[in-house]
């Protein structure tokens, strides 16, 4: 068996997630994570192979290419959205190497919400009705028309905004905020220069990510992240505070029904035009009284969703390899019973400015890396982390994700929310109520 050397590019929960998820595999000699954080960097241990943070930026796409030429890099796995709708994937292809992810062209279902709503409206995957807008009048007089019948709209900026480009308003003056933030103040600078105004559905909403080879989709197991703030799903929505996985209100039908009407018709679209999607797909969709409907499309893992999938899913170097050499229909993922639940401890003032560099206590009793000394169904991913003079400090808005694995959810959620308690950091802020409420 020949060891493999691999490539994480990123820096989030994800990432660490991703890194921690390949280095059990025996066929791995050693992952480099870019740029990482300071959970993402450990020695060889028996049974995980080691990690290093290397200071490239992902957006440093020339950087990281020679990077991954000089280490003869087996195989690189893309984290975050922005390298993606770079051309990441493009110019590693081009140089002959291995790499996990979608192409530019395809990864447009992420990069432009716009694209996105035209395509599944092609493709004829169930989703809101909406328009687009560049002109911010034109925009309120098409508010001032639909609200005639429905104040509830949601505003859509239509590049890539963190998590932070969308709106839910419930009347009209809320939605002319919007308008008035994306396309007048452009608080969101080129991410909002066009906005995707959308009828607001309702239901329950679900994560359902896909692994991929272009022909061949593969589902994992359903997730449910909680993207505001607070408590009660009250606040500004967020990159998101939490997630479980299985969704125990989605079951195996369900899931039928969501890869036949949403995943599988996106990715034959892809192909129809010419650009076969690889990758993961990240479908999020609205549980509807008539039937699942698409809300938007990811182009990668999910973060938080990656910190609950990955401690179910016991080959994920294996599938990946397959969507790469397009034989994913010859292997099959491999799943763990029970159910896994992460909370996300934030910065005080996220989603808005927040400090730095403050200080985290309670990890070294767990490992600032992986688990707790003496719990292996205690996981803890670091997000926005630093070391700064041998300290664990607080460098990003999201922190850290504490994910338990159970028998089932509310095993998984006590595991997560006691790992919670140990943990501090001045202003720390986190949900409480995480799983609490399934549909």
């Amino acid at each position: 068996m020949r060891l493999l050397k691999i490539l994480v590019v990123g820096a989030g929960g994800r990432e660490h997630a991703l890194t921690w998820a390949l280095a059990q595999s025996p066929q791995v000699e050693a992952i480099f994570v870019a740029p990482g954080n300071a959970g993402t960097s450990w020695p060889a241990l028996p049974g995980r192979a080691p990690a290093t943070n290397v200071p490239l930026a992902v957006d440093d796409i020339t950087g990281l290419l020679q990077f991954a030429q000089q280490q003869a890099i087996d195989l690189t796995v893309v984290g975050p959205e922005l390298p993606l709708t770079l051309g990441i994937v493009d110019q590693f292809q081009q140089a002959g190497l291995p790499i996990f992810g979608p192409s530019q062209a395809a990864s447009q279902l992420e990069g432009s919400k716009q694209f996105a709503k035209t395509f599944m409206q092609t493709q004829g995957i169930p989703t809101a009705a909406f328009a687009a807008f560049h002109d911010y009048e034109a925009a309120c007089a098409y508010v001032r028309q639909q609200t005639q019948r429905s104040a509830e709209l949601v505003i859509k900026a239509d590049g890539l905004a963190a998590g932070k480009g969308v709106f839910v308003c419930n009347n009209a003056g809320e939605a002319f905020s919007a308008l008035h933030m994306l396309l007048v103040e452009r608080t969101l600078g080129a991410a909002g220069e066009i906005v995707v105004i959308e009828e607001r559905l309702a239901g329950p909403e679900v994560s359902l990510l896909a692994f991929t080879d272009g022909k061949t989709v593969v589902a994992m197991p359903p997730a449910r992240d909680h993207k505001r703030i607070n408590d009660g799903d009250q606040g500004p929505n967020t990159g998101g505070m939490g997630a479980y996985a299985p969704a125990p209100d989605v079951d195996a039908a369900l899931v039928e029904q969501m890869m036949q009407t949403v995943l599988q018709p996106a990715v034959t679209g892809m192909a129809q035009r010419g650009t076969p999607y690889v990758g993961v797909l990240y479908a999020g969709v609205m549980l509807t009284p008539q039937g699942p409907m698409a809300l938007e499309f990811n182009c990668r893992f999910g973060d938080p969703e990656t910190q609950v999938l990955l401690p179910l899913i016991t080959n994920l170097l294996e599938v990946l390899l397959a969507c790469i050499e397009k034989r994913l229909d010859q292997v099959p993922l491999q799943t763990t019973t029970g159910a896994c639940a992460t909370v996300v401890l934030a910065s005080r003032g996220y989603p808005g400015a927040y400090p730095v560099g403050l200080p985290i206590t309670g990890l070294a009793a767990q490992s600032i890396s992986l688990t707790s000394a003496n719990q292996a169904d205690l996981f803890i991913f670091h997000a926005g982390t630093a070391q700064q003079q041998g300290q664990v400090v607080t460098a990003g808005g999201r922190v850290l994700a504490i994910s338990g694995r159970g028998e089932d959810l509310p095993a998984a959620l006590a595991r997560a929310y006691a790992g919670v308690h140990q943990v501090h950091f001045a202003g720390m802020h986190y949900r409480k109520d995480i799983g609490a409420q399934t549909p």
